[in-house]
């Protein structure tokens, strides 16, 4: 499962962090790889204390039931360390990130990665895509956030 970290003030963003967290090899049982996921992600907000998560919703081709249900067992188990962190948590549609970023729902993997590196002055795409993907997911809130944050201090309140 990858993971980024940024920290935007104003207009400007930067990186703080982003890496991976590994459950383990797929013959570890399912329970203990959680365990894992549960412990790196509880270690990441502990040590970056974030104000918000981002997660991506669930999508999975219908061939693929298993991993719908697997990617469900992870992202409760995010979601739990988020509610025991006080974090808030919000999803977003794969749709709505590459949109977000990259001006269209269908952009393709390369082109948010592009995004992603522009946005935050990186030397390089960030490996691997989990990361990239993650970090694609912050930035979208950031964006989604700050509009929102002037649409609203726009409007008078009577």
């Amino acid at each position: 499962m990858g993971y980024g970290v940024i920290e935007a003030k104003g207009s400007s963003m930067r990186l703080k962090e982003g890496g991976i967290i590994q459950g383990g090899p797929s013959s570890t049982p399912l329970e203990e790889r959680l365990a894992t996921l549960y412990k790196g992600i509880n270690e990441v907000m502990f040590e970056y204390s974030p104000e918000v998560l981002a997660l991506e919703e669930i999508y999975s081709h219908y061939a693929y039931p298993n991993t719908a249900v697997l990617m469900g067992h992870a992202r409760g188990v995010v979601c739990l360390a988020a509610a025991q962190n006080g974090i808030p948590v919000f999803n977003y549609a794969a749709t709505r990130v590459k949109s977000t970023l990259a001006g269209s729902g269908r952009a393709r993997k390369m082109q948010v990665q592009k995004a992603v590196t522009a946005r935050l002055h990186l030397p390089q795409i960030p490996e691997p895509n989990d990361v990239a993907d993650a970090l694609a997911l912050a930035i979208c809130h950031w964006q989604i956030a700050a509009t929102e944050n002037k649409i609203l201090r726009g409007l008078k309140v009577r």
